[in-house]
C-alpha cells in the first residue's frame, strides 16, 4: 500500500524508539480499539501491546509498546483489528537521548564543489525519501535528482559536470509529506534567500592580514557597530554608504572636514569591532535594501552573508567578496573584528529549513509539545541536541576558517547550553585562542535545567567565555527598563558598592560573579533599549545639556578605565540619540544612522575618549587578567558617598606609572580628595583632558572642579 494512498482515519505516531502514541478520534468506532498491530517494511504483522489508555475527550489516546527494533526512514504502518489502517509517523521519538545516539554524524555536510562533479550531502533520518532540486538560473528548468540514504541518517549524491552557479534546494518526504528547502549548509544563497548556490569558494579567498597581537581579552576594547548606520548617512563622505565595501573606504570626511569611516575607527584606537549580524536575515528586501531597515536578528541562513549590505545581491559571489574585503581591510588596519552571531532562533520556525528537513528536531519544546518560547521570537533552538551542537560548532569554524573573524558575540546565550559552548571555545583554541567568545548571559525560560544554560550565573563552568555585564550597565546608568531610575553616572549613589564591583572586574573576591576579569563586558551603552543619551533626556530632563554630557563622558571613563574588557556602541562617544526609539530594530535610517554632522560638533568629547582608550592602552594596571592582580593592587580610598576614588599601587611592572590613583565624581559641586601620601602626583585626566600627558602636579589633595574623571600618576 502506498501511503500516499492512506486516508488517516486515526493518527499514529513513534513518540520513543520503543513507544507509539495512537490518537484516536470518537468518530472512528467511538474512539474504542481493542488491538493495533504494526506491519514492518517487509509486510510482517507484529501486535503491539496497549500500556495505556487517556480519555482526551474528543479522541483517545493509546500508548503502545513496540517490542521489534523500528527501522527509522523506513515505512511502517499501524492496523486497528477491524482493518483499519493508519501510517506510523515520526513524532516526539526526535528528541530523546537514543535517537540523538543513533543519528548522530560527525562528517561533512553541506555542498563539496569541484569543476569535475559536486557532492551533496544532507541529515535527514527521518526521512524516507529525498532529492537534490537543481535549477538553472537563467531558464529557472529544474532537475530532481535522487539521494542514496547513507548510515546516520545522511543522504548524498554526486552530480558530474560543473555546476558552478546552479541554484538548489533539498525535497524531502518526511510522514507522507514532501517540503522543500535551503541547505542549512549553505555557503552562498540567491537573491533573498531563496535558494542555495553552488559555487567555487576559492576563488573568493584571500590570506589574512597580521593584527597587532592580543595578550589577554582584556586588552580588547570592543566598538558594537551596524554595518549599515556606520556609512549611512548623507554626510558620510562614503562612496559605498551602508554597504560591506563602505568599510573599506579611507581618508573619507563628513561636516567641517571630519573624519569618519574607517579612518574614525583607526583614530579613535578601539582594536576591535564588533558588527551586528551579517549573516543572510529577514526583514530587508535585498532587491529594494533601502525600502526596509533591519538590525539582522531575524536569521535565514547562517553560514552565508547578507544581501542587502551588497553591490550587487543578485550575484552571490558578490556578498561573499565584498563581506571578506570588508574584513580583512579592517583587519589591515589593526581592527580585528567580531561577528554577532544568532543561534539562538530562527526567523520563523514552520517556515526554517531544519523544520521542513527534520521536523521537531531542531527546537524545543514544553511538557505539553508546544514550541519553547524562552526568546520571545517564538521558538528556541535545542543546542543540547548532537546534530544541533555540531551544527553550531561547523558553523563557528566556518567563519573563522572562511572569513577569518576574529570574535563572536553570541546573542541571547542563555538560551544555548554549556557543553555546546564549551565546544564552540574548545574548538576556537585549537584554531586561535585569541579569539574572543562574549555573549549575552540572561537567564531565559527555556525548557533546560537551570544549571546547563550557559547564563552568567554558570560563568564558572566557562572561564574562557565573557558575559555582558548588566550589573555593572545598570549600577553606573540606572535601570535600562525603569527610565527614571539614576545609577551613579547620572548623580544618584544608591549603587555606589556595585560600581565600586564593576570597576573591580566584577571578580568573586570582590563580591562579583566571574572567576576572572576577562570573563566581564564593561557597557553602558549598546544597540538594544534607549541610548545612554536618549535615557538621560528623561530620567536627567531637569538639567542642562552640558552637564549631561559629563555625565556621558564620566559614563563613559567608567567602562574604559574599569578592570574587565570594555565595550562602547558606535556614537556613544559624541551622545549618540535615536530621538528617543528604545527599540530601533526596524526603525528608518533618520534613526538609526551614525550622525556625522553630531560626530563634527564634538569633536573635543570624541578626543576626550580618544585619550581614554590610550591611557588604556598605555598602562596594563586598567587591564590585569586574574583576580590575584586585582586582589593585590586595586584598593577604595575613603571618600563621600558622590566620589569612587581607587589606588592601583605598586603596578610598575604593567607600565610606565609606579601608582595611579582614579577618581569618578558625580556632583557638580566643588570638591577636593586628600591624596594617601605626600608625594608629588602628576594629573593626566581631569574632566576635560585625557590621556597620557602630564597636565599638572599636586600634593596632599586634589580639587575636582565638577562631574567628571581624575587620573593621578606617581612616577616610577
Amino acid at each position: 500500500m502506498d501511503l500516499h494512498d492512506i486516508h488517516r482515519e486515526f493518527e499514529a505516531y513513534l513518540d520513543a524508539m520503543n513507544l507509539a502514541t495512537i490518537l484516536v478520534p470518537k468518530s472512528y468506532r467511538d474512539g474504542k480499539i481493542q488491538i493495533f498491530s504494526l506491519e514492518t517494511p517487509h509486510k510482517e504483522r507484529h501486535p503491539l501491546q496497549i500500556e495505556r489508555q487517556i480519555d482526551l475527550g474528543s479522541s483517545m489516546k493509546y500508548e503502545c509498546i513496540i517490542d521489534i527494533p523500528i527501522e527509522i526512514g523506513k515505512r511502517y504502518l499501524i492496523y486497528d483489528h477491524q482493518g483499519g489502517v493508519t501510517d506510523l509517523q515520526i513524532g516526539a521519538v526526535v528528541r530523546t537521548v537514543p535517537f540523538d545516539d543513533k543519528f548522530f554524524y560527525d562528517g561533512d555536510l553541506g555542498v563539496a564543489y569541484t569543476q569535475e562533479q559536486t557532492t551533496f550531502k544532507v541529515w535527514a533520518p527521518t526521512a524516507t525519501e529525498a532529492k537534490v532540486k537543481l535549477i538553472d538560473p537563467k531558464t529557472k528548468k529544474a532537475d530532481y535528482i535522487p539521494l542514496e540514504r547513507l548510515e546516520k541518517g545522511v543522504w548524498t549524491a554526486t552530480v558530474f559536470g560543473d555546476m558552478e552557479g546552479i541554484y538548489y534546494t533539498y525535497v524531502v518526504c518526511v510522514n507522507a509529506v514532501w517540503r522543500e528547502a535551503v541547505d542549512p549548509y549553505a555557503v552562498a544563497v540567491s537573491v533573498n534567500g531563496e535558494y542555495g548556490v553552488i559555487i567555487d569558494l576559492a576563488k573568493t579567498r584571500i590570506e589574512k592580514p597580521s593584527v597587532p597581537p592580543l595578550s589577554s581579552p582584556t586588552d580588547a576594547i570592543i566598538y558594537e557597530m551596524h554595518i549599515r548606520d556606520f556609512t549611512i548617512h548623507p554626510e558620510s563622505g562614503i562612496m559605498h554608504k551602508g554597504k560591506y565595501l563602505g568599510l573599506t573606504e579611507l581618508e573619507t570626511k563628513g561636516p567641517n572636514n571630519t573624519t569618519t569611516g574607517l579612518s574614525y575607527l583607526k583614530e579613535l584606537g578601539v582594536t576591535h569591532v564588533e558588527l551586528l549580524p551579517f549573516n543572510d536575515f529577514a526583514g530587508v528586501d535585498e532587491r529594494h535594501p533601502l525600502q526596509q531597515y533591519n538590525w539582522g536578528y531575524n536569521p535565514l541562513h547562517h553560514n552565508a552573508p547578507e544581501g542587502s549590505y551588497a553591490t550587487d545581491p543578485n550575484d552571490p559571489y558578490a556578498r561573499i567578496r565584498e563581506l571578506k574585503q570588508a574584513i580583512h581591510t579592517l583587519q589591515a588596519q589593526g581592527i580585528r573584528v567580531i561577528m554577532d552571531v544568532v543561534y539562538n532562533h530562527v526567523y520563523m520556525r514552520e517556515q526554517s529549513s531544519f523544520e521542513k528537513i527534520v521536523p521537531g528536531y531542531y527546537f524545543r519544546y514544553d511538557a505539553y509539545g508546544n514550541p519553547a518560547n524562552g526568546t520571545g521570537v517564538g521558538n528556541d533552538i535545542a543546542s543540547e541536541r548532537k546534530m544541533v551542537r555540531k551544527w553550531i560548532v561547523d558553523s563557528v569554524r566556518f567563519w573563522v576558517e572562511e572569513y577569518h573573524v576574529d570574535g563572536f558575540r553570541f546573542d541571547l546565550m542563555g538560551i544555548l547550553d554549556i557543553e555546546t559552548m564549551k565546544a564552540v571555545r574548545e574548538m576556537l583554541d585549537t584554531l586561535d585562542p585569541s579569539i574572543l567568545v562574549l555573549g549575552e548571559g540572561w537567564d531565559l525560560p527555556t525548557p533546560l535545567l537551570s544549571e546547563q544554560k550557559a547564563t552568567m550565573q554558570n560563568a564558572e563552568k566557562l572561564p574562557r567565555i565573557a558575559y555582558f555585564n548588566d550589573y555593572f550597565r545598570d549600577s553606573v546608568k540606572g535601570s535600562t527598563f525603569h527610565l527614571y531610575d539614576r545609577g551613579f553616572a547620572l548623580g544618584d549613589f544608591n549603587d555606589r558598592e556595585k560600581v565600586k564591583v564593576g570597576i573591580s572586574g566584577s571578580v568573586r573576591k570582590k563580591h562579583g560573579l566571574f572567576l576572572h576579569p576577562t570573563q566581564t563586558i564593561n557597557y553602558v551603552e549598546s544597540h538594544d533599549n534607549h541610548t545612554f543619551w536618549d535615557k538621560m533626556e528623561i530620567a536627567n530632563g531637569h538639567e542642562d545639556e552640558q552637564t549631561r554630557k559629563k555625565r556621558q563622558k564620566l559614563a563613559t571613563a567608567i567602562v574604559l578605565l574599569s578592570q574587565g574588557i570594555p565595550f562602547l556602541h558606535s556614537g556613544q562617544e559624541f551622545y549618540r540619540t535615536k530621538q528617543g526609539v528604545e527599540n530601533s530594530y526596524n526603525a528608518p535610517d533618520s534613526i538609526n544612522q551614525i550622525d556625522w554632522k553630531r560626530k563634527s560638533e564634538h569633536e573635543d568629547d570624541v578626543r576626550y575618549v580618544q585619550g581614554l582608550i590610550q591611557l588604556r592602552k598605555s598602562h596594563r594596571a586598567f587591564r590585569f587578567t586574574t583576580e590575584a592582580e586585582i586582589n593585590n593592587h586595586l584598593f577604595f580610598l575613603e571618600t563621600p558617598a558622590f566620589i569612587i576614588a581607587y589606588h592601583l599601587r605598586d603596578v610598575q611592572q604593567y607600565g610606565p606609572w609606579r601608582d595611579i590613583i582614579v577618581i569618578h565624581h558625580n556632583q557638580e559641586e566643588k570638591q577636593s580628595v586628600f591624596l594617601p601620601d605626600e608625594e608629588e602626583w602628576h594629573v593626566i585626566c581631569d574632566g576635560i583632558h585625557s590621556g597620557t600627558i602630564l597636565l599638572f602636579s599636586g600634593h596632599k589633595q586634589i580639587n575636582l572642579a565638577g562631574i567628571g574623571t581624575w587620573v593621578l600618576v606617581k612616577q616610577t
